[in-house]
């Protein structure tokens, strides 16, 4: 047991040690503390009052709709929120031009030394309620939100003197043309949770693309990690004092408790985010309700348990047979051969999940995360998208590890022969043979 215990220590160390392992690490949480923050430190004081000057060229009074529709916007639909626009509307039929042209030069000047500065003018002809053009003269132009918003208040002011103009009640037009606002929430054992469908596809989605990715490069990891040793000779004389067997189980999981650890830090933080925002948006002086906005969805306490676990289960059974894989070849070229058997069956398990996103509980899904290979990814996924009956997580991860032993019998026997063996890359039928011999 201290043979294995030193193997695990020397796996971990080393790759716990490297700087690229530091990186990605710390990488992630950093990106999701700052996709969480800057937006909520990006809306405190961002918007603000906009000034604008209206060059009123028309004579049908569409020049005053849009004063008012402009002054009745706000910064937000809460009450007594501040105003989006403060509007000066100027008179200007028959001299259009040269009050533009005034305003104009009011325009971005430093507020300090002149009151009367503008934002931006708008500019209305006669033309514009049967055209729909107009023009508009800012320095916030280059914001493409601020212009559509804009836009789309000029735009209902058009469509309410237009249907004024023809004998239609604005209001009951709005009222008929009033679009379903459908609010999705995740349901989960009979409560609802308070998630809405898009949170849950994005953690589900998040999920099986770390799992995937991870399975992949720490059992390519182990695997290449079982070539070296084997092709500068180390593994003659860690043979001559360790079991393969010892050997084989310490690589595994020296190299898998890195990935745990990994896999637990990102875990950790995005449930540390997403269930500590009240405390976040105090200490960064935000409002709690802007904090709410981030685009990181809820991690439970029961979704991380379930994600290690199914992370740990995963890595072991393929880390296993990449370590089997690598005891049989001399060189990466010839391991890739064997490994093009591994890969069909992680890329079905990846896009399985996308038939559990369209029925978590029925069809393929079901299944797929009961059924080994295919559970590590699946079975994460189907229980951050609904319920899942405890009858049928319990044999999930019974069969799960019923393969794991399986596969560790069958990579052990070969591990013990292949790591003596140079040259000529065996063929499958000679590993076969290798799994007859006592």
């Amino acid at each position: 047991m201290n043979k294995i215990f030193a193997i695990i220590r020397r796996e971990f160390i080393a790759r716990a040690r490297t700087r690229a392992f530091l990186i990605t690490t710390l990488l992630l949480p950093v990106f999701m503390v700052v996709v969480s923050v800057v937006p909520a430190l990006m809306m405190r004081g961002g918007d603000r009052t906009t000034l604008i000057g209206v060059v009123d060229g028309t004579t049908d009074g569409f020049g005053t709709s849009v004063e008012s529709g402009l002054t009745a916007e706000t910064l937000s639909s809460k009450p007594g929120a501040t105003k989006r626009y403060d509007v000066r509307r100027i008179s200007a039929a028959g001299r259009v031009d040269a009050v533009r042209d005034s305003l104009v030069a009011l325009t971005g000047l430093n507020s300090s030394n002149h009151r009367e500065t503008l934002d931006g003018v708008l500019v209305l002809a006669d033309s514009t309620l049967r055209t729909g053009d107009a023009e508009y003269l800012g320095t916030n132009t280059s914001g493409l939100e601020s212009m559509a918003m804009l836009e789309g208040s000029l735009s209902k002011a058009m469509r309410q003197t237009r249907l004024a103009k023809s004998g239609i009640d604005p209001a009951v037009l709005k009222d008929a043309l009033r679009s379903a606002d459908l609010k999705t929430t995740k349901v989960s054992g009979g409560r609802a949770t308070g998630e809405s469908g898009a949170a849950s596809f994005i953690i589900g989605y998040f999920m099986a693309f770390v799992l995937y990715i991870s399975v992949v490069i720490y059992g390519q990891q182990t695997m290449m990690s079982v070539i070296e040793e084997k092709t500068s000779r180390i593994m003659e004389v860690l043979a001559s004092s360790v079991r393969p067997f010892q050997m084989l189980l310490g690589k595994v999981l020296g190299v898998g408790s890195v990935g745990l650890l990994q896999m637990a830090i990102w875990g950790a933080t995005v449930y540390t985010v997403t269930s500590q925002r009240g405390r976040i948006a105090g200490l960064i002086g935000v409002s709690p309700d802007a904090m709410q906005q981030m685009p990181i969805p809820s991690m439970s306490p029961g979704l991380l348990a379930v994600f290690l676990a199914y992370f740990i289960l995963g890595f072991l059974l393929y880390g296993a047979l990449y370590a089997a894989i690598g005891s049989m070849c001399n060189s990466t070229q010839d391991a890739q051969q064997y490994v093009a058997v591994l890969t069909p069956l992680l890329m079905i398990s990846f896009f399985a999940t996308f038939a559990i996103f369209k029925d978590p509980t029925g069809g393929i899904g079901v299944p797929m995360s009961i059924i080994p290979f295919f559970s590590q990814l699946a079975m994460p996924v189907r229980w951050s998208l609904a319920a899942v009956p405890p009858g049928q997580l319990v044999l999930s991860l019974g069969l799960g590890l019923f393969a794991l032993f399986g596969v560790t019998w069958v990579a052990a026997r070969i591990y013990r022969t292949g790591i003596l063996m140079y040259g000529k890359k065996p063929s499958f039928a000679e590993v076969f043979r290798w799994l007859l011999v006592k």
